[in-house]
């Protein structure tokens, strides 16, 4: 699967979506027939207008659309997402409250040692949607054009600029923090209860810098209210031409997410295996 976002198409995004969401429902035939017959609540574990948001919500729209019965979403923020994870776990295993999960769970697994819950036991994957690159952003006020300006300019003031994150153990958390550790910078991190709020203090100048997801952030960058100094991917994102990967002034680097959909581990096995023979094939996606 391409890391650039935008090549993977509107159309091919929802068809993984709903696919996905069909694979919960299904443990016998007639009850596939007939779900979902009550709306279905999509749970982010962040604030609005972050790409764990704008993900959940082209999925909610196009089944509903389809399906008959409304996809909500619902945000919960708070906690670095563990708040929305944990409401997935208490929630009946019944293909109606779902997780629109990162690998922000994934890193919280291991981070914080003392969880109501545990992401691995109590949480069942059910699909892969996407995965895409960080890009490395300042407010163009900020005095730095390139990579190695930047870390200049931050070996000259330790401790003085700002990193924005979506919160402590996220992503574009972990992608700041292996940027630090490999140039060896002295930053001060500003965690967020999302990469929406994250994105907004970036704008107004009120933080210096963020890691943030290529969705979130490249409308910003081509109305020139923010800039890219630099992709987390290995290579560069076709979405992003022009923009160098850090892995070219800071050989090794690379930070990936990904994104998919979860539900209570009490839905069973049987139910997700015997539900993937009913994928929706890809000539009934609407054109």
């Amino acid at each position: 699967m391409s890391n650039d976002f935008r090549r993977f198409s509107r159309r091919q995004f929802l068809y993984l979506g709903a696919g996905t969401v069909v694979l919960l429902a299904v443990s016998r035939a007639v009850w596939a027939q007939a779900y979902p017959s009550r709306p279905v609540r999509m749970i982010v574990p962040f604030a609005p207008a972050g790409t764990s948001d704008i993900v959940a919500r082209l999925i909610a729209q196009w089944l509903s659309e389809h399906l008959g019965q409304q996809f909500i979403v619902e945000n919960r923020p708070g906690g670095a997402g563990n708040i929305g994870t944990e409401t997935v776990v208490r929630a009946l295993p019944d293909g109606y409250t779902l997780l629109v999960g990162d690998v922000s769970d994934a890193i919280n697994a291991m981070l914080f040692e003392r969880l109501s819950f545990n992401f691995i036991r109590d949480i069942a994957p059910v699909a892969n949607i996407v995965r895409v690159a960080n890009v490395m952003v300042v407010n163009p006020s900020f005095p730095a054009k390139t990579v190695p300006e930047f870390i200049a300019y931050a070996e000259a003031n330790p401790g003085k600029i700002s990193i924005a994150s979506a919160g402590i153990g996220t992503p574009n958390h972990l992608s700041g923090e292996l940027f630090k550790a490999m140039a060896s910078l002295d930053m001060a991190h500003v965690p967020y209860r999302g990469g929406g709020p994250a994105i907004a203090d970036l704008l107004g100048g009120q933080v210096d810098v963020t890691f943030a997801v290529v969705p979130t952030a490249i409308e910003y960058i081509r109305a020139g209210r923010l800039r890219a100094l630099a992709v987390t991917s290995a290579t560069p994102q076709d979405a992003l031409p022009n923009v160098p990967p850090i892995a070219d002034f800071l050989p090794g680097y690379e930070a990936i997410g990904w994104w998919g959909l979860f539900a209570p581990q009490q839905i069973s096995a049987a139910v997700i295996d015997s539900s993937t023979r009913r994928l929706i094939q890809p000539s009934t996606i609407p054109k």
